[in-house]
Parts: structure tokens; sequence; C-alpha cells
């Protein structure tokens, strides 16, 4: 008999911005591209990243945005797909629609940043962060080992609803054995402490996939990792 386990939600909490998404290098970075980078090294952190959000605004939106994308997503995406997607920021919520779902951690944290430097004008985003507790066998548990990502999205799944959009659009992959896609749907999944018979897990994610976790306390059910490659 497949073990189930018992699953329990706690601290969850919605937010528009993650917490040190952004670093002084980043900052630097941002400056560099603009071609703003002199004059910067007596700046402490706050009077780097003050400049910074003002030498954004000052920029067109879509410029604006291709700076933040280009420092982002230089090494992902071509130069002409940046340039695309710097157009289409303003008007989409691009950290759920893009195709490629391993790009929406840093398109999150892309908007939250130009939403802050413009005052509106790009959407805000929304992710989740919440801890969940679980509950099994000692030995039933190390589905939980690194990389815990394929076998907590599984998990998590059977707490929404059967009709949610996690399980319209990866049916296939929650039932089967690779689940590529776990590492860009939950962007943390940190363990923070574990018993023989529990797990508590640090958890980030985009509202997108987990909003309808809000107000469920407990649930329980089944899951399985990834299968190894030969």
């Amino acid at each position: 008999m497949q073990q189930v386990f018992a699953v329990e939600i706690q601290n969850f909490k919605k937010v528009s911005k993650l917490p040190n998404a952004w670093s002084n290098e980043d900052y630097h970075a941002l400056m560099a591209l603009m071609e703003l980078d002199e004059g910067l090294e007596g700046m402490d952190a706050t009077e780097l990243r003050e400049m910074c959000m003002m030498s954004l605004s000052d920029l067109e939106p879509a410029a604006a945005a291709k700076v933040v994308l280009t420092h982002q997503f230089s090494e992902e995406l071509a130069e002409g797909k940046i340039d695309q997607l710097s157009y289409d920021l303003a008007g989409d919520r691009m950290w759920e629609e893009y195709s490629d779902c391993q790009l929406h951690h840093k398109l999150f944290s892309c908007y939250a940043l130009l939403r802050e430097a413009f005052n509106g004008i790009f959407a805000e985003p929304t992710g989740v962060i919440f801890s969940v507790k679980i509950t099994a066998d000692a030995d039933a548990l190390t589905v939980f080992d690194e990389p815990p990502h394929a076998a907590m999205v599984r998990l998590l799944a059977v707490g929404l609803s059967p009709d949610a959009l996690m399980h319209r659009l990866y049916e296939d992959q929650l039932s089967g054995e690779i689940f590529e896609e776990a590492t860009g749907i939950l962007w943390q999944c940190e363990q923070v402490s574990a018993t023989e018979r529990s797990r508590e897990f640090s958890l980030i994610s985009s509202a997108f996939w987990f909003a309808a976790l809000e107000g469920i306390d407990d649930f329980s059910g089944q899951t399985h990792k990834d299968a190894q490659p030969d």
C-alpha cells in the first residue's frame, strides 16, 4: 500500500515582492547597462537602490523593462526575444503567462522592481510564501530527499481542486515519472527542520498556482519523486 502523507499548512501569506530578490551587485549591473555606473563607489546600499530606481523611472517603461530583462535573461533569451518581451511586460502578466515556467521566478522579481520604479504601470505580481509540515513513516519521507520539488508539487496538488489549473496543465507530470517543470512552479523548497516522522519545508511560489491553499489547514495524500535516470 502506498504511503499517505499528512500535510499541515502554516504561516500562509501573499506577497508582492520576494525577500533578497535584488542585491547591490544587481543594482550596479543595472546602472552599468544604463551607462550610469560612474561615481557609485561611495554610495551605501540604500542610496544605490534609490539611484537605480530613479534612473529606471527616467526611461520609457519598455526601455526600463529591456534593461531589467537584459540583466536577468541575457543568458537564457536572445536579444530579439528580450526586445519583444520588454514591450509585452507592461500589458501582460508574464510571471504567470510566459510559456517557459522556469523563467517565472525571475520574471516575478522583474515586475516587482519595475512596478516600484514606475509607481504602477506594470501589473502587481502576487506570490505566496508558506511552510508545510509533512508527517509519515521515516522511510516514506525519503521521497523528499534532494531534490524535493517534484514530490512536493505532486503532494500540494492533492490539496487543490481537481479542476485547478495545475491538474489541467500538468496531469501527465503529476502522475508520471518526470516533472521537470516542478522547479519552475515551486521557486523555493527548503527543508527547515526534521524529526524521525516529520519534515518541515519553507516554500515560495506564485499565487497563480497555490493561492487556493490559503485557508486550508491540513490535508492528506500520496506523492512520489521523479524516476532516477539510468
